[in-house]
C-alpha cells in the first residue's frame, strides 16, 4: 500500500534498489508463515521498477512467485493462510492484479465467496462478493488501516473522526507479532498499551482514500 502512494506521487525511486534485491516471494511477517497474498504483492512491486512490463517480468523473483502460486492453486484460486485465516478472494485478486501489471498470462479466477478481507482490495472491485458484515468498522481502535480500506471499498464517509484526538493520526495496537518494547523511546506508556504510532499502512490507506476522493 505504501508503494501505491509512492507510485502516485512519483517516488518509486525510493524503493527501486530494495525491489531489485527481492529474491524470496514471501515476507514471512506472521510467525514465518508463507502467506499467499505476498505473491501478487511482489509482482506488483516488480512492475514498478521498469516501465517496460516485459523487462520487469524478467526479474528473478517472478519465476519463484509463479512456482509458489502453482503449488497452492486449487480450482483456479489461491489457498492458504493470511493473517491466520483463509482469504481466497483477497489472495487471488492480489495475484491477478500482479499478473496484469506485468502483462503475464492470468489463468486464475476469483472465487464467489464472501470473506471479510474482500473489501480490503478496494481498487479493483470486479467479481468481489461483498460480505454482509462490516467487520472492521468495529476494530478502528486496533487496526484502523482495515477500517479505512473497508470504508474505501464501500464508499463510506472517511473515518476521519477516529483522528479527533489529535496526534498521532495513524497507529496500530495489539498486533500479534509486534515487539512494542522499542516504543519506549517514544512514550513508555505505549509499551503497556501495546501501541505503535505512527503507522505507515494506516497512513497509506488514508492517503489513497483521500486522493481518490479529492
Amino acid at each position: 500500500m505504501m508503494a501505491m502512494v509512492l507510485e502516485i506521487t512519483d517516488n518509486v525511486a525510493l524503493l527501486r534498489d530494495w525491489i531489485l534485491s527481492l529474491r524470496d516471494p514471501y515476507d514471512r511477517n506472521n510467525g514465518g508463515h508463507e502467506e499467499p497474498d505476498n505473491l501478487g504483492q511482489v509482482l506488483y512491486l516488480v512492475s514498478l521498477v521498469d516501465a517496460d512490463a516485459g523487462a520487469a517480468a524478467s526479474h528473478s523473483v517472478v519465476e519463484s512467485v509463479l512456482t509458489a502460486a502453482e503449488r497452492i492453486t486449487e480450482d483456479g484460486c489461491l489457498h492458504g493462510i493470511t493473517d491466520g485465516r483463509e482469504h481466497p478472494v483477497y489472495q487471488t485478486k492480489w495475484l491477478k492484479f500482479g499478473l496484469q501489471k506485468l502483462g503475464l498470462p492470468d489463468p486464475y479466477r476469483v472465487p464467489e465467496v464472501a470473506e471479510s478481507y474482500g473489501p480490503l482490495f478496494w481498487w479493483d472491485k470486479r467479481d468481489v462478493v461483498v460480505p454482509t458484515d462490516r467487520r472492521y468498522h468495529e476494530k478502528a481502535g486496533l487496526f484502523p488501516y482495515l477500517t479505512w480500506a473497508e470504508a474505501h471499498f464501500h464508499r463510506d464517509p472517511t473515518p476521519l473522526h477516529y483522528a479527533d484526538e489529535g496526534y498521532p493520526i495513524t497507529w496500530e495496537s495489539h498486533a500479534s507479532q509486534a515487539d512494542y518494547e522499542g516504543m519506549r523511546l517514544v512514550d513508555p506508556s505505549f509499551v503497556d498499551r501495546r501501541l505503535s504510532m505512527p503507522h505507515t499502512w494506516h497512513a497509506a490507506e488514508m492517503f489513497l482514500y483521500l486522493w481518490e476522493d479529492r
